[in-house]
This record gives structure tokens, sequence and C-alpha cells, in this order.
């Protein structure tokens, strides 16, 4: 029988804060940031912003980060919870923060040579979405294998 209290739990919790936080403070910004931005370009160069159908490259690379990070979501947060409960919040912790570094230096991952986001740095991206993946299936590996 697993014997915790609410306090166990602190960690959890933060790390679930923070991933919330970097989510909607720093890539929701970063997204919004780069839509105004490129349309007070496209409108200086006497061209039409199209934010949905156009295929400038930063403002692709913008979505990816956050259409990423959405999708990572259900199984970090469920991994997270998870393990947490079933197995070691500590390490819960420890592990979720390690995720959420990694997950906060994608977008930045996503900038090309010159300073711009861009979605051509495929391999760069790796260094945060391996590390992600890994704690991930560790997390959810680490449960199966308490649980079973």
């Amino acid at each position: 029988m697993i014997d915790l209290t609410s306090s166990d739990f602190r960690g959890p919790v933060l790390v679930t804060v923070l991933y919330f936080f970097m989510w909607y403070a720093m890539l929701f910004g970063l997204q919004s940031r780069t839509k105004y931005r490129l349309k007070a370009k496209y409108k200086a160069r006497g061209e039409k912003f199209d934010r949905y159908h156009g295929r400038d490259e930063e403002m692709l690379a913008a979505d990816r980060a956050v259409a990423n990070t959405h999708e990572q979501q259900g199984p970090f947060l469920a991994g997270l919870w998870l393990y947490a409960i079933f197995v070691d919040p500590g390490r819960a912790t420890t592990l979720g923060t390690i995720y959420v570094v990694f997950r906060a230096a994608y977008p930045f991952l996503l900038r090309g040579s010159d300073g711009r986001l861009s979605r051509l740095n495929p391999k760069l991206v790796l260094v945060a979405t391996l590390p992600n993946y890994l704690i991930i299936f560790y997390f959810l590996g680490a449960t199966a294998v308490e649980v079973y």
C-alpha cells in the first residue's frame, strides 16, 4: 500500500504549474509576438500578412513550437502524475523539471543561424525532443512495472 500525504505532491504540483506557465506565458507569447511583428513587417512592405494560409517560416516555426508542446502535454502530464502517485513523487518532480526545461528550450532550438525562428532545424530540435520522449516513456514504463 502506498502511504503518501498531500505534501508529498508539492513538487509535481509545482512542475505542473511551471509547465502551464511556460505553455501560456512563453509559448503563446512567442506566437502572438511573432504574429504582430510579422503583420507590421508585411504592412511596411505593402504586403498582406496571411496568418493561417501564408508560408512565413517564422510564423510556421512559432506555431510548430505551440503545437508540438500541446501534442506532448497529455502524455507528459499523465506520466508525471501516474509516476508521482504510484512510484516516487520526488523523482517525478526532478524528471518533470528536467522535462519542462527541455520543453522550454524547444522554441530556441528552432532558431536559424540568423536568430530568426525557422522550421529547418530538425537535428537541433532533437536536443529537446529526445530527452522529453525518454522521460515520458520512463514515467509510463516504470509506473506500469510498479503497478503490475
